[in-house]
């Protein structure tokens, strides 16, 4: 599934500075700046409830946004955002310009489906998650939302790599050099022991 856009309502921000922020955070707004694309920066405020939001929601840093600043409007993509470190509250976000062809770097979150047709987990088998993201390259505006794995068929001792995902177009890892895992599905632990006891008896029977 691909991430649909979302929007925010800006307005542009006449002074800078941590008095001028503070004034801002008080009338229930946050600072950001809008940059890239060879363009000015542009200092906005956008609505703190609207963007704390946002970044709770997850996936925010992978999230297209179109912001209207004073009727115009700027499609972004949240690059950085900045939370005081003691009462957790939203200080500053950075918003980068997205272009026509632009390719951003991002986490996708991965998501598995039809852990009821795995064998291995009907099995008791665990699923062991390796990566709960993935980083790869992807055009601007076809952010899908997740990975999807599939776990159907999968049995206890599979491992399943990145080469088993069907990649949405124009989705490629970062990581080309191997084909890495994202998880595995371990044996249940009571299997383990039964399997270490019947090793440790086979051991023992050779011994003799």
């Amino acid at each position: 599934m691909i991430s649909m856009s979302v929007e925010l309502k800006a307005s542009v921000r006449d002074r800078v500075g941590k008095g001028a922020a503070r004034e801002l955070r008080r009338e229930g707004l946050v600072p950001a700046v809008i940059y890239g694309e060879k363009k000015p920066p542009l200092a906005i405020s956008v609505s703190y409830k609207d963007a704390f939001r946002k970044i709770h929601e997850g996936g925010f840093l992978s999230t297209v946004i179109d912001i209207e600043v004073d009727g115009k409007k700027h499609r972004v993509i949240p690059k950085d955002y900045h939370l005081e470190p003691v009462r957790d509250f939203l200080v500053h976000v950075d918003f980068l310009r997205v272009g026509k062809n632009t390719s951003l770097t991002v986490d996708l979150p991965v998501l598995f489906i039809n852990e009821e047709k795995s064998p291995g987990i009907k099995k008791g088998g665990v699923l062991n998650v390796v990566r709960h993201t993935v980083e790869v390259t992807v055009p601007a505006d076809n952010i899908p939302e997740n990975l999807v794995v599939d776990l159907a068929g999968t049995d206890v001792g599979d491992s399943l790599h990145i080469s088993a995902v069907t990649l949405p177009e124009g989705v490629v890892p970062t990581i080309t050099d191997r084909d890495f895992t994202i998880a595995t599905i371990a044996a249940p632990s009571a299997l383990r022991s039964a399997e270490g006891e019947e090793a440790e008896e086979g051991a023992e029977e050779a011994e003799e």
